[in-house]
């Protein structure tokens, strides 16, 4: 693999800012290393690919859900209708909204997918355990701002199946009650609710997510991938 200068050569422009940029954090070194690493991965199969598939299902989650946050509209009386204008109204928005609820679908189907081929092959054997604890919590977490997000719209579908999740989290001992008072923002669902969902499912559980996406493939770049089925 070439190395940086060796890629840039005949791009002045770009030459001449990664030059700018080396100058003032050091760039270039960090980047040769990762191009030149070599790593081991003694089977790769097409299983391999569904980290992959997540990682990129992730990232369309991440563009289409800003992109309706620039109109969506959290409220007991505004959720709803601001739904219904992103789908009729807004250039595309249906296409949007499409690509977002069936991408979050697929998104939790990969990661399982991903899991179970991780504890098929046995790649949570040290010294990968870590990376099994985080792949765990990443799979809970994607599971978790899915739900967050099923409330949003605010129909009667979002609404009951809210309802039911919430009493699941409400039925553990000592702990249960004050996490669904949590949730909901008091006794029932409100405006209170779909404001504490919107704020996980938008600030809280994405910087998560990013953050132990990122210690993930840190430790894969560091370790190697595992080998395949």
């Amino acid at each position: 693999m070439p190395y940086i200068d060796d890629m840039i050569a005949d791009k002045p422009a770009l030459r001449g800012l990664v030059n700018w940029l080396d100058a003032r954090l050091d760039i270039k070194g960090p980047i040769d290393y990762q191009f030149n690493k070599n790593v081991y991965a003694p089977t790769i199969t097409w299983t391999n690919c569904f980290g992959g598939i997540s990682f990129t299902l992730f990232g369309v989650q991440v563009i289409t859900g800003i992109l309706l946050a620039f109109y969506y509209q959290p409220g007991a009386n505004t959720s709803y209708e601001s739904i219904k204008y992103i789908m009729d109204t807004v250039h595309l928005g249906w296409l949007i909204r499409s690509v977002h609820a069936w991408s979050a679908n697929l998104l939790i189907g990969t990661v399982f997918f991903h899991m179970a081929r991780v504890y098929f092959a046995g790649a949570y054997k040290p010294p990968r355990e870590l990376n099994w604890i985080i792949g765990v919590v990443l799979m809970l977490l994607t599971i978790i701002i899915a739900f967050t997000g099923y409330l949003l719209p605010w129909d009667q579908l979002a609404y009951w199946a809210s309802q039911v999740g919430t009493h699941i989290a409400g039925t553990p001992p000592l702990a249960g009650p004050y996490v669904a008072y949590f949730l909901k923002g008091g006794e029932d669902l409100t405006t209170a609710t779909i404001n504490r969902f919107y704020a996980l499912h938008m600030l809280v559980l994405p910087a998560l997510i990013g953050l132990l996406i990122g210690a993930h493939l840190l430790m894969i770049r560091r370790q190697g991938p595992s080998g395949g089925l």
